[in-house]
């Protein structure tokens, strides 16, 4: 912990230069959701927040988004390293970022990512922290209580309400009571820590930084709709998800028993989940003559969307389905949702790039899934929300032939929507701002 002159004398120094963000983000590259929530903060940040100075301690750079980020944002500077045993950075670089940092921001993700960080970062330095829209799911998909069937996210919400005031762990309560704010970026979370006596004095619903995204990456998209043969609006990107993510075999790690059993509930419903959209794809192309884009979020859909989406249809449906057969970037997939009559994902990131770019969008969840999907329902998407067991390949294909024939009443449903989602965005750069400049 820093002394209070050392303190002092850099609150002194912070006053007569630009306020310095350390932002922590980043947690990986095989999906364009965890890139996505990077440059989603940076934009809003640069939007509300100019004068702020931004340094990106990041967990993982990979698959192009390290220079999808410094193209994107050429004054962004970034520290790479983590904490050693004695919680103090291991670089050069970190050290100077934690020493000019003003605030410590931590960017979207499910749980609170790297909160050990975070906390590590508040008691060295003194130096206020905050959250910017996560999900601190108490029930599915994250920590011990872990249920592997999951559940809907009214049972996610009952069960969270019932837990004893006692429940969430004594280092994430330490930390989040010591957070200037943190933002939820689903009402459930926020409830939830609400009912666990949380003392931060800001604790509210604030959007995926994913939302924000400005980045496009336009002439690679065109090139590849036109060798593709799609035209804007006249096709539907539809992109799969196996319930639990098979992060063993990403990573290439050892398969633990956890996986076994993750696997084996994959085994039992990846046909019955995807046959709902291929009864949706199939009813679209033919009633519309319209085409269809089988597309990835992550690295491991690409095959995925082969193997569930495009194989098993009928040829004549068939024939009017690109699969694409390579994972891309964010920036190339908001270029290529933007030209889309609608989205369909089972994933949650993917949504959100279209609803950021004007399209409408359908999130299937399924149960395995955190309670991150309740933001749908938050920022007034709720009729373009499915659970995946609630729901059929029929009422899919009726919600989409809305959008279809009447597409000016779906994108003033997308703007109304992104409405309520950008004034959600000022209030949380407004809390940046406070923590570091209060009464500003």
């Amino acid at each position: 912990m820093i002394s209070r002159r050392e303190l002092l004398a850099s609150l002194a120094a912070a006053a007569g230069r630009p306020p310095r963000i350390l932002l922590r983000s980043s947690w990986q590259s095989v999906n364009i959701g965890d890139i996505g929530h990077t440059p989603g903060a940076l934009t809003l940040l640069g939007k509300y927040f100019p004068e702020a100075e931004v340094t990106l301690w990041p967990g993982n750079l990979g698959h192009g988004s390290r220079e999808l980020l410094t193209k994107g944002y050429p004054k962004l500077r970034i520290a790479e390293g983590s904490v050693d045993s004695e919680n103090k950075p291991t670089t050069a670089a970190l050290a100077q970022a934690w020493a000019e940092a003003d605030l410590y921001v931590s960017g979207s993700g499910s749980g609170f990512p790297a909160s050990n960080h975070a906390l590590a970062f508040a008691r060295a330095t003194g130096k206020p922290l905050g959250v910017l829209g996560v999900s601190t799911d108490p029930i599915s998909g994250i920590g011990e209580d872990l249920e592997p069937e999951g559940g809907t996210l009214k049972q996610i919400r009952e069960k969270a309400m019932r837990l004893p005031p006692t429940h969430l762990k004594a280092d994430l309560r330490y930390v989040m009571d010591r957070s200037a704010f943190f933002f939820c970026r689903d009402t459930i979370s926020r409830d939830y820590l609400r009912a666990q006596g949380v003392k931060t004095p800001v604790l509210e619903f604030g959007p995926d930084a994913q939302l924000g995204m400005h980045l496009r990456n336009d002439a690679q998209a065109a090139s590849y709709l036109q060798a593709h043969g799609l035209e804007k609006g006249k096709f539907i990107c539809v992109i799969p998800r196996l319930r639990y993510t098979p992060y063993y075999r990403i990573r290439n790690v050892v398969r633990v028993p956890a996986d076994a059993i993750r696997d084996g509930i994959n085994d039992r419903t990846t046909e019955g989940d995807h046959a709902k959209l291929r009864e949706m794809i199939v009813a679209y192309v033919r009633k519309t003559g319209n085409k269809v884009m089988a597309c990835a979020e992550m690295t491991y859909q690409v095959e995925l969307a082969k193997q569930v989406l495009v194989d098993p249809l009928p040829e004549d449906v068939k024939k009017r389905v690109v699969w694409r057969d390579s994972y891309w970037l964010p920036d190339e997939a908001a270029s290529v949702y933007a030209q889309a009559q609608a989205v369909v994902s089972v994933e949650c990131h993917s949504p959100l790039i279209a609803l950021r770019n004007g399209t409408p969008a359908f999130y299937v969840r399924q149960p395995t899934d955190t309670c991150k999907g309740q933001m749908y329902r938050d920022f007034g998407a709720g009729d373009w929300f499915f659970e995946i067991d609630e729901t059929n390949g029929a009422e899919l294909w009726g919600r989409l032939e809305a959008i279809h024939r009447d597409q000016r009443r779906a994108a003033s449903q997308v703007r109304k929507i992104m409405g309520t989602v950008e004034a959600a965005q000022k209030r949380m750069i407004a809390a940046v701002r406070s923590a570091i400049r209060p009464g500003a």
